[in-house]
């Protein structure tokens, strides 16, 4: 399921879909679902960097255009995919989040490239929750699990100080 959420402080708008979508949908459509996912987070990445006053990329059309029909040549696609993941990473270290791994990135590339979208999407959920907001009348997407961080912390946390004895008895 796919959520639109507003980026705060922004009139843009970004998508939080289910990774299980990027990553079955271009099966099932042959390949046209891909397309639209990949000019979609590109423009989406974009706009987020606009927003923050940071040049992510201003032209979506040229991604999708290097992944096909530059495709076809390979080497455009490859291109496409190393930046869009660059750009990706540098928009989760605007919020604040820990990048995607780019190693991880290039490996699930090379193996099953299916994996790599159902990661890039489930990385970018991660940063539309924390810097994006519902729009009214719409639920927003689900919480982030327990024990996940969702943001970098601001200053590096100090351990708390120990209990003087033990708790009191009631």
């Amino acid at each position: 399921m796919a959520y639109e959420l507003q980026i705060r402080n922004s009139d843009d708008r970004v998508k939080h879909r289910s990774p299980w979508a990027a990553a079955l949908l271009p099966i099932i459509t042959l390949g046209i679902y891909h397309l639209v996912w990949w000019y979609r987070v590109n423009k989406e990445v974009a706009d987020f960097g606009r927003a923050r006053g940071y040049d992510l990329g201003d032209n979506p059309t040229l991604s999708l255009l290097a992944v096909f029909p530059g495709g076809l040549v390979i080497v455009p696609a490859l291109v496409s995919y190393w930046r869009g993941t660059q750009r990706m990473q540098a928009a989760q270290r605007i919020g604040r989040q820990e990048p995607l791994n780019g190693w991880i990135a290039l490996i699930l590339f090379l193996v099953v490239s299916l994996g790599l979208w159902a990661y890039m999407q489930s990385e970018l959920n991660k940063l539309w929750r924390a810097e994006g907001e519902a729009l009214p009348g719409q639920p927003g997407p689900p919480a982030v699990e327990e024990g996940m961080p969702s943001r970098l912390p601001e200053q590096p946390q100090q351990a708390a100080p120990p209990e003087a004895g033990p708790p009191p008895e009631r």
